[in-house]
């Protein structure tokens, strides 16, 4: 346990100071390829039959993608660590702290975000639209000043749950291979769940697959972040975050997207989310929170401030539950 608490503090750690550096792998990167090949090798056999033949072999395909990308994530990682701390357990602490910084992406964010930040700030829209297109699912050409703003406020205000507390709650509970499965469940979301006629039937198990393993870690996320605002000074409102977030956390497809989205605009007093476009196609979506002001590019900024004061403070909390139970 000793281990295990020192390397879930530098893995933390080692992420707040280097994120993701470009010119370095990342098994998250060989995790989205894993997905990409199996879901080839799978598809290339759908039958030519009738459209409820299809959708069926595409159901028992994406339930296949999910097995296997979960066993050889589990074992890799498994192998990984475990013959880490099997050569030497200073060797295993080295190998589990990497992990887990790989495994969070609160830096991340704060950089790719920023960068769209940068570019609004001097005026770029275009920069700014090709930089929050990174960072995004929907379709960006055609966004306003304001709307690549708010784009990026909630990508950071979702991801606050999925990149950053979700993955260190479960790391914090079954170390780095339990982590990596999390993080292997949300990139098949990212990539296959989607509901279009490609992804509607065969990235279903991946998409309720992650709603289930995000339910808690979601609702967990938008409470410490209410708790942030509370103490993040004059430019958070605590009491409209918990307002806000008791309101509209539902208003969303998923039943968990809504409730970091919702804590962050009532906490900076503005309206995200609306009407949005994927793939050339519009999709109707209903507003979280007021319009109270506009949205600005400064608001980019705030939520990051926002979302990284809640990691620091879910951290804490971890460490102290960890060191509690190994006393």
């Amino acid at each position: 346990m000793k281990y295990h608490i020192l390397a879930f503090g530098a893995g933390f750690l080692l992420d707040q100071l280097f994120g993701d550096p470009y010119f370095l792998p990342h098994p998250i990167r060989g995790i989205g390829w894993l997905i990409a090949k199996t879901e080839k090798t799978l598809r290339a056999g759908n039958p030519q039959g009738n459209s409820t033949e299809r959708e069926g072999a595409e159901r028992r395909q994406g339930k296949l993608l999910v097995v296997i990308v979960l066993l050889f994530t589990g074992m890799l990682s498994a192998l990984i660590l475990f013959g880490a701390y099997a050569m030497h357990p200073g060797l295993g602490v080295v190998i589990e702290a990497v992990m887990t910084y790989q495994i969070l992406a609160a830096r991340c964010l704060q950089v790719e975000s920023s960068k769209v930040w940068k570019q609004l700030n001097a005026g770029s829209l275009e920069e700014a639209r090709k930089a929050v297109s990174m960072i995004v699912g929907r379709d960006t050409e055609h966004l306003t000043e304001e709307g690549v703003a708010k784009a990026a406020i909630e990508t950071v205000a979702e991801n606050t749950s999925d990149g950053v507390i979700a993955p260190m709650l479960y790391t914090a509970l079954g170390g780095p291979v339990l982590g990596f499965l999390y993080k292997a469940v949300n990139t098949m979301d990212s990539m296959v769940g989607y509901k279009n006629e490609k992804y509607l039937h065969f990235g279903r198990a991946a998409a309720k697959l992650d709603d289930v393993m995000n339910f808690l870690p979601a609702r967990i996320s938008a409470l410490l972040m209410v708790g942030t605002a509370f103490i993040s000074g004059k430019s958070y409102n605590g009491k409209q975050a918990w307002r806000i977030w008791r309101r509209d956390n539902r208003k969303h497809a998923s039943p968990n997207s809504a409730q970091t989205e919702s804590v962050c605009a009532g906490a900076l007093g503005i309206q995200l989310a609306g009407d949005a476009s994927y793939f050339g196609k519009v999709v109707k979506k209903p507003y979280i929170g007021d319009p109270t002001r506009a949205v600005e590019p400064e608001d980019i900024r705030r939520t990051n401030r926002l979302m990284n004061r809640t990691a620091w403070i879910c951290e804490i909390l971890c460490l102290g539950i960890l060191i509690a139970v190994a006393v």
